[in-house]
């Protein structure tokens, strides 16, 4: 026969009559605070009884005081709402009275045999509260936990079913179901379970980056310029990712970013074209180089007000005063430094005015109206095209001096019908001095050049100035007549060009450095030599340089072969020390990887991480291992041969050898990890008011 089992008597106790145990194993605090713990005990009560023991004196009598060896936090929760005189001192508190065995033993089985509740089940618990009418700021100060984290439990639970079912078989973990949190579709979700199970790397960002596949990212600057909240308020949906930095999501219909991009560029285009250009080009990219070519129109900077004026001055006057009282101060107040902030911006929009242009040269120029990198509206205005230039007036000559210099060359060629012919001295004239002849007057000059040309060279200085005159203004003025040197200067407009080639970095760079120089230089090409002669050494070398590096041409052309040329632009590179790299170019699917053979993508993984990375994706298929092999060369510096500056120090051998055995996927699934405040999910899990805060 089965011995019955007796359960341990339970019964209310007043509080006064309960003491902590030394008994108990808890030493270290986890869980909710104690604080927290009398907040949900006074919103619910007491959910769970103590367990205690009859405290006996020295005769083994029992003194009527119970001695708490498992519930001491809720004890001490109990003791703070007596203190706060929100509970009684006498309050009965429920409690298992426990006889025989070891109190410790009572303490270690509370805590130890509590089964955790599983994720998935608070999701759905706390999808079941949001369903029966609790909003997400209740559901949080219920249990003790941020909005922020209550949107995250309910997002991962609306993830597909299916996906949930294989998340609580452990069919996946937690990281990977955050990253199917970004896309809302299931049928989505479940279309790149599927392709994730033919994957080597399941790791939560291949989850990430497959769902948001064809959008565009809510950082790219199409969406910057016309506005999330626009692009939302016509329909557009956004996918987001609660549980790691997406720099405002992701947008999924392109169609309708592209259509809104175009109704607002139209709209800026009109406001620009009212102030009188001949055209205006519109789009939300140009090429680069798309000036080329064309002259720039130099404006006159709009004047201040009197009242701009006087807010220049308070403002200058005030970043004086404080730049005078902190000069001595080894580090700036938090408040001061932001006030010399603002004022300094405050101070740069007094420097940075709008250009006026002469509207008669406004009628025969144009615009260029675009988007900047930083989503801003790019405007580029004063351009005249060759077709559209005023022909140059040349001289009404008078009929008479028409007259003698057709006479003076039907002379000179008479006078060159034999080569033993002496020439004819010109006959005396009694009106006075006559026009030197044209014959004669390129003898002259002739003489004059030759003059110039042996003493300039004997003056390196003027000859570089000269050489910096004649091209600045083919650069800066299209106006090769000005300068008596034929020096030719050559921009290359550039063929193909990738997607984003006009708003790299260098682009860029290139951009802001030739604008800077066209605000020091003169409006009028005439004066531009006497400005540079009163320049010194150093600026006349930047723009040397700056001119100069428009001309470069190391492109590659099939139809053009220039063996010569591109081997000295290899030493060009070595001389400037080219990196590649760290002006911001990385490998892309898009710039190199899918354009390029399996084995030139696995060479260039084996060079960066090691052979063995190139192997964990040979087995891959061309699309999916190029788009993994742009995973793992991001921030490796690892460039293709034409754009390293020595080619044979990078072709010899791999740049780098076999990579560390800790996985790539690894990594990033840890690092995701820490990130996400679902990573201290067991002590967040833990239902307030229960065993589990013992």
């Amino acid at each position: 026969m089965v011995q019955k089992i007796t359960l341990a008597p339970s019964r209310d106790i007043p509080f006064n009559k309960l003491v902590l145990s030394q008994s108990n194993v808890r030493r270290i605090k986890a869980g909710l605070s104690i604080e927290q713990l009398a907040e949900d005990i006074a919103r619910r009560g007491l959910l769970q009884g103590l367990s205690v023991r009859a405290v006996t004196d020295e005769n083994g009598a029992e003194t009527g005081m119970f001695e708490i060896p498992a519930g001491g936090r809720r004890y001490r929760a109990l003791e703070l709402l007596v203190k706060q005189k929100r509970l009684a001192k006498t309050a009965p508190v429920p409690c298992v009275v426990r006889e025989g065995g070891i109190p410790e033993e009572d303490s270690l089985a509370e805590n130890i045999q509590r089964a955790p509740l599983h994720p998935l089940d608070q999701f759905r618990a706390f999808l079941a509260l949001k369903e029966k009418g609790q909003s997400e700021e209740e559901i949080a100060a219920a249990f003790f936990v941020s909005v922020n984290v209550v949107k995250q439990r309910l997002k991962l639970a609306s993830v597909s079913p299916k996906l949930l079912d294989v998340y609580a078989e452990d069919g996946m973990t937690l990281e990977q179901l955050m990253g199917f949190t970004v896309s809302g579709d299931h049928q989505r979700q479940e279309e790149v379970f599927e392709r994730l199970q033919h994957s080597y790397d399941k790791a939560p960002y291949v989850v990430r980056r497959m769902l948001t596949e064809g959008s565009v990212r809510a950082a790219d600057k199409r969406a910057q310029f016309i506005g999330i909240d626009a692009y939302v308020a016509v329909g557009g949906t956004v996918m987001r990712d609660l549980f790691q930095g997406d720099d405002g999501g992701w947008l999924q219909d392109v169609a309708l970013i592209d259509r809104l991009v175009a109704e607002k560029l139209k709209t800026e285009s009109e406001a620009i074209a009212a102030e009188g250009w001949k055209w205006i080009e519109v789009a939300p990219d140009f090429p680069y180089g798309h000036t080329f070519g064309l002259r720039q129109l130099r404006g006159e900077p709009v004047a201040l007000t009197a009242e701009e004026e006087a807010a220049r001055d308070a403002l200058q006057a005030e970043f004086d005063r404080l730049s005078e009282e902190y000069d001595s101060a080894e580090e700036l107040p938090e408040a001061v430094d932001e006030r010399f902030s603002e004022l300094e911006t405050a101070l740069a929009t007094f420097e940075d005015r709008p250009v006026a242009f002469d509207p008669a040269e406004i009628v025969r120029a144009g615009a260029f109206v675009s988007i900047a990198q930083d989503g801003t509206l790019r405007i580029e205005r004063g351009y005249v095209r060759p077709e559209d230039e005023q022909p140059v007036e040349e001289p009404v000559a008078d009929p008479a001096e028409v007259e003698r210099a057709v006479a003076a060359d039907v002379e000179g060629q008479e006078a060159v019908t034999t080569e033993a012919e002496e020439m004819v001295p010109a006959p005396e004239e009694d009106e006075g001095l006559a026009p030197i002849s044209d014959r004669l007057m390129s003898e002259l000059t002739a003489h004059r050049t030759l003059g110039l040309r042996q003493t300039l060279g004997e003056h390196p200085d003027v000859a570089f100035l000269a050489a910096l005159h004649a091209l600045a203004l083919k650069v800066f003025y299209h106006y090769g007549s000005d300068s008596c040197l034929e020096l030719e200067l050559k921009s290359v407009a550039f063929g193909t060009q990738a997607p984003g080639f006009n708003d790299s970095a260098a682009a860029e760079a290139i951009r802001v450095r030739h604008d800077s120089w066209a605000k020091r230089l003169p409006k009028e090409s005439a004066d531009l030599w006497d400005t540079l002669r009163g320049w010194d050494v150093d600026s006349r070398s930047e723009l040397f340089a700056h001119v100069v590096s428009l001309s470069v041409n190391a492109v590659h052309e099939s139809w053009n072969r220039r063996p010569r040329a591109l081997a000295h632009a290899d030493r060009l590179a070595r001389a400037v020390d080219l990196n590649m790299a760290a002006m911001g170019w990385t490998p892309t699917v898009d710039n190199f990887l899918g354009r390029v053979t399996k084995a030139r993508i696995l060479q260039a993984v084996a060079e960066a991480k090691g052979q063995r990375s190139a192997d964990r994706i040979e087995h891959l298929k061309k699309g999916d291992m190029a788009t993994e092999a742009e995973t793992l060369l991001a921030d490796t510096g690892w460039l293709p041969e034409p754009l390293r500056t020595d080619w044979p120090q990078h072709t010899s051998e791999p740049a780098q050898t076999e990579a560390a055995p800790t996985s790539e996927s690894a990594v990033e699934e840890t690092a995701i990890g820490e990130e996400a405040p679902l990573a201290d999910t067991d002590k967040s899990d833990e239902a307030p008011n229960s065993v589990a805060a013992e």
